[in-house]
């Protein structure tokens, strides 16, 4: 009985996504070009990171003897994380030596593939319930932009990458832990000895326009104030 409603809940959940999916692709593409214009990562190494995702994914999908794995893959700047679940040593194996030998553009390998069944969808389900959960912490503080870090969570590990600094991958890796049925946080980050000039310019601006905009309607309060007491001194000699 569980098991039945468990599967009609999975396939309402799967119409409702389905039925979304014309608006949540329309957020995807103005969080894409937000996430852009944030991204420690030039354009070309962006580019190239996705470009390499999809090579690594076709390679396992193309591979029938991999056709019993679960694998998941992270990317940043070239350095590949690879998670999931390999039904035996030697397919894990042969999907290290496929990416070796196919992905050209792949700076380093990070394997996190356990050699087991694979996991049940309601697994990776709360598996994507955490990395939300963790996503969503790091929206909720100040000392680094969420999209400098990446997050995918496999079997309760939450995995981070990105390009920081030491103070601000303390704080990710803290706000991570968080996050409910977390049992592990694990770094894998590239660091960075401080913030970019350019990063630091940028925010600068912004809060000098900022403030510039707080002045300018202080005075325009004050205007508006000088400007109705005059009214009630003519009102009055009138």
């Amino acid at each position: 009985m569980k098991k039945a409603i468990l599967l009609s809940t999975l396939l309402i959940l799967s119409t409702l996504l389905s039925a979304c999916s014309t608006v949540v692709q329309g957020v995807a593409a103005v969080t894409s070009v937000a996430t852009m214009s944030n991204d420690r990562r030039s354009a070309g190494t962006i580019l190239d990171d996705k470009t390499l995702y999809i090579r690594i994914n076709n390679i396992v999908e193309e591979d029938v003897m991999l056709d019993d794995a679960h694998i998941n893959f992270m990317i940043y700047d070239g350095v590949v994380l690879m998670t999931g679940e390999a039904p035996s040593e030697d397919a894990k194996t042969r999907l290290v030596t496929q990416l070796k030998a196919k992905a050209l553009n792949m700076k380093q390998l990070v394997n996190e593939v356990a050699v087991m069944p694979s996991s049940s969808y309601l697994s990776r389900a709360k598996d994507n319930l955490i990395s939300l959960q963790v996503e969503t912490l790091f929206q909720d503080q100040e000392v680094f932009h969420p999209t400098h870090i990446r997050v995918l969570t496999e079997r309760k590990i939450v995995y981070l990458m990105g390009a920081v600094t030491k103070r601000e991958a303390e704080s990710a890796t803290n706000q991570a832990a968080k996050a409910k049925n977390v049992d592990k946080v694990v770094r894998l980050f590239s660091y960075l000895s401080k913030r970019p000039a350019s990063e630091i310019e940028r925010d600068n601006l912004k809060q000098a326009e900022a403030a510039s905009r707080a002045a300018l309607e202080a005075k325009k309060a004050e205007l508006a104030a000088a400007q109705a007491a005059l009214q009630e001194q003519i009102d009055a000699l009138n």
